[in-house]
């Protein structure tokens, strides 16, 4: 049920100018019955100065003057002729100053774990830009060397809520993405296997023997030479 505008304001009005019962005057301004009940005996609101509805365009005179005669009536808000603005549409998210600077970790973070969201809804996640999702991408920032992929949520650029709702809406492009078996590895990581190469490693050889140096079975007498 539509409410009039400062239903508070409205319901001191009526008690204050009209002979409206409590109940009448309760149900047309979304109130309990025991409050407008107090304001009528100045408990409550009593520093709300009153609002007339019949200079708002909510209510007319006849309309009060039926209720008055008729205890049962139920009044009835006026529909105004002025149209109700649309909400607009929300934009990008905004990012507070302090953490914008968390911003492109968080991009590297989503596109090494989450390719298959589109620049679109990483715009609306974190409340970034085309243009720097792409130098993210390309490692053509300014700040490439410092990039480090972290979580968003726990950067505090999106709420967990969120980050699950864009990945439901990009799970049919997820499974129509090829499957990476070795992905390469993406800002601030090492290689899984440490920060040694195993090609680098020494390869241990097995200790020299009669039938490796001399090509034979060994014979009595026979010693291998000592290495110099």
């Amino acid at each position: 049920m539509a409410l009039p505008l400062m239903p508070k304001a409205t319901a001191v009005w009526l008690v204050e100018n009209t002979a409206l019962t409590f109940e009448q005057i309760a149900e047309f301004c979304g109130m309990h019955e025991l409050e407008v009940q107090a304001i009528a005996d100045g408990e409550v609101a009593t520093g709300i100065v009153g609002a007339d509805p019949v200079d708002n365009g909510q209510l007319t005179r006849d309309e009060i003057a039926r209720g008055e005669s008729n205890q049962n009536y139920k009044l009835r808000l006026k529909v105004s002729d002025i149209p109700t603005p649309q909400q607009r549409s929300k934009g990008a998210r905004y990012t507070p100053v302090s953490k914008r600077h968390d911003r492109p970790d968080a991009i590297a973070w989503l596109l090494k774990h989450h390719p298959e969201l589109s620049d679109a809804q990483l715009c609306k996640l974190i409340g970034t830009t085309k243009p720097t999702i792409n130098s993210v991408r390309d490692r053509s920032h300014w700040n490439s060397a410092a990039i480090k992929p972290r979580n968003p949520v726990t950067l505090g650029l999106c709420t967990e809520a969120d980050l699950e709702k864009a990945l439901i809406l990009a799970a049919p492009r997820r499974r129509a993405m090829p499957v990476q078996d070795t992905p390469e590895p993406s800002y601030g990581e090492t290689h899984e296997y440490g920060a040694e190469d195993p090609v680098a490693r020494p390869v241990p050889m097995d200790e020299p023997t009669i039938e490796t140096v001399f090509g034979r079975p060994a014979q009595h007498g026979d010693q291998v030479p000592d290495e110099e």
